[in-house]
Parts: structure tokens; sequence; C-alpha cells
């Protein structure tokens, strides 16, 4: 998959260290899947849960973390939206207009 844009990783576990470990091995993961459906992505990650309009979430370090993500399957791109901490996340009133 091509993901857009991992800057926004590195920024975040820049400022928050103890994220980069799990925020490397997603980004590791997702580059190297071909995903078609969310049933692909949910055998990647288990965890992951679809919000509807293309945006998904994924529980980052145990659910320390949260990312929000739109997935293009047809054109394997993977958009990232929102990363922070599950309080942080707990604020968005609606993940699938992030």
């Amino acid at each position: 998959m091509n993901i857009v844009a991992k800057k926004t990783l590195v920024d975040y576990y820049l400022k928050h260290p103890q994220a980069k470990e799990a925020l490397e091995e997603w980004y590791s993961k997702t580059r190297e899947s071909h995903w078609t459906c969310f049933a692909d992505v949910k055998s990647t990650f288990n965890s992951v849960d679809s919000v509807g309009n293309q945006h998904y979430i994924f529980n980052i370090k145990g659910n320390d973390f949260r990312l929000i993500v739109v997935i293009q399957f047809k054109h394997e791109y993977v958009f990232i939206r929102f990363v922070g901490t599950h309080a942080e996340y707990d604020k968005i009133k609606d993940a699938s207009q992030v």
C-alpha cells in the first residue's frame, strides 16, 4: 500500500517517543500489504474498525494510541488523517468525517 504521509507519523512519535515502535510497525506492515477489502485489513490488524466513508481506526500500542486513515483499495492508497492518544481520539465526534 502507498501511505500518505509518513511524515505525520514521524512528527507524532518525535513528540511522543513511546509511540515510535508501534507506529513504525504499523507503517511497515501496511506498506508491505496489498489490501483489496476490509477483510484483508482485518487479517493484518485484528483490532481495526471500519467507521464508514472509507475511514478505518487502528488501535496502536495496546490501544494507548489511535490512528485514523482513509483507505482507497482500488488505488492502494492509505491516507493518514489522525494520530493521537486514546483520550484525544475520544474528543472526535465523528471519526468518519476526519
